[in-house]
């Protein structure tokens, strides 16, 4: 009776900071993945393993998190963001070149990719900066706000990884939409920018703009920046509505799209599982925006409210990104299709999110204005 006794106390320690609903959509994501990646990577178990072990890990985090209590994590929000731009010096200072780009500081024994932690910290310090202001918001708050998210977003495109300096820049975004930002400003924001592209379009690296130039006419130079999006469109468009069945996409097999395992898995899975896959897939995102979504309408805080629904839209983005870029529609970023696509440190920094999620949901009762 004890042992049982015993027993139920520990489940119920591990099962209450976890959003049911959540948990569940994720899981699902999380086998689809290994029955993708199993196809992806020529049958190869070790790469299975090794995803089936960053899950474990990164569900181990996410439940850390989930036993935060939101005080703690805007606490946690000032020291976390300095901390991270200081990495980001370090990576500019000190940090390894790999493939051309300078992403990687050494740490002791490892090393670690500083610009993943800010797409964490960047909203957290603006959901903190937006609560201790809340009764009294004023333009200039939403300036100090661009700021803060400019300040980071210049350190990543200097490395360069345009790809994460969007995201970033986009989760930050979201926080001041949410915040309140007036509409006016928003608009005057996307004129300048817009008058700004002969500007931005100088400031790129030559390869950003292939990049650009071959979405527009991937067929301009096939066998080189317009290989990867011609080969997963002819993927894509080969799956028709049910696929051509699991471990028998021809792209895929006779290894005709590139990186696929990681940023272009999604061709992978069009191609096997045709148009109904991919709306079994999109269902399953859109639960899970519509269940953060949920989350952050019933935050009872106003940090609660910005972290929740800049989490959220954030997943949303990156979704819409890697889909995007697969499709032909965006340009060739480097962005991973969230929750399936092999790697370890984005599908941290997600669970990360959604543990932060929970810990909204779970406290909502706690905390009062």
């Amino acid at each position: 009776m004890n042992d049982y006794y015993l027993l139920r106390r520990a489940w119920e320690r591990l099962r209450s900071p976890i959003d049911g609903w959540l948990l569940a959509l994720i899981m699902a994501l999380f086998a689809l993945s290994l029955v993708v990646l199993f196809s992806a990577s020529n049958q190869n178990l070790d790469k299975v393993i090794n995803k089936m072990t960053f899950m474990l890990v990164a569900l181990g985090i996410m439940w850390g998190v989930a036993n935060v209590r939101p005080q703690t994590l805007m606490q946690l929000a000032v020291p976390g963001y300095i901390v991270g731009v200081l990495m980001l010096l370090g990576v500019a200072l000190f940090g390894e070149v790999v493939n051309g780009s300078r992403r990687w500081l050494h740490v002791g024994v490892t090393r670690i990719q500083p610009s993943e932690v800010l797409k964490i910290m960047v909203p957290m310090m603006l959901a903190w900066y937006f609560q201790k202001h809340e009764n009294a918001l004023r333009w200039h708050h939403y300036l100090v706000g661009a700021v803060i998210i400019i300040i980071p977003s210049l350190f990543i495109l200097k490395q360069p990884d345009l790809g994460t300096a969007t995201l970033i820049m986009a989760s930050g975004f979201f926080v001041l939409f949410l915040a309140g930002l007036p509409w006016k400003v928003m608009i005057t924001g996307a004129v300048a920018f817009g008058a700004s592209l002969p500007f931005v379009w100088n400031m790129l690296h030559d390869y950003q703009r292939k990049r650009v130039l071959t979405l527009i006419d991937p067929s301009s130079d096939p066998l080189g920046a317009g290989y990867h999006i011609i080969q997963s469109m002819i993927a894509i468009g080969s799956g028709g509505p049910t696929g051509k069945g699991w471990l028998s996409g021809t792209q895929t097999h006779l290894e005709f799209i590139p990186e696929r395992t990681t940023d272009f898995i999604f061709a992978v899975y069009a191609e096997e599982f045709g148009l109904l896959g991919n709306l079994i897939l999109l269902a399953l995102y859109l639960l899970v925006i519509g269940r953060g979504l949920m989350i952050a309408a019933k935050a009872t805080t106003l940090f609660g409210r910005l972290m929740a629904g800049s989490i959220t839209l954030s997943f949303f983005t990156y979704a819409f990104v890697n889909m995007g870029m697969v499709a032909g529609i965006l340009p060739v970023v480097g962005v991973p299709l969230p929750l399936i696509s092999y790697g370890g440190t984005a599908m941290v920094t997600l669970l990360i999110g959604f543990g932060i999620l929970m810990s909204i949901h779970k406290n909502r009762p706690l905390i009062k204005r």
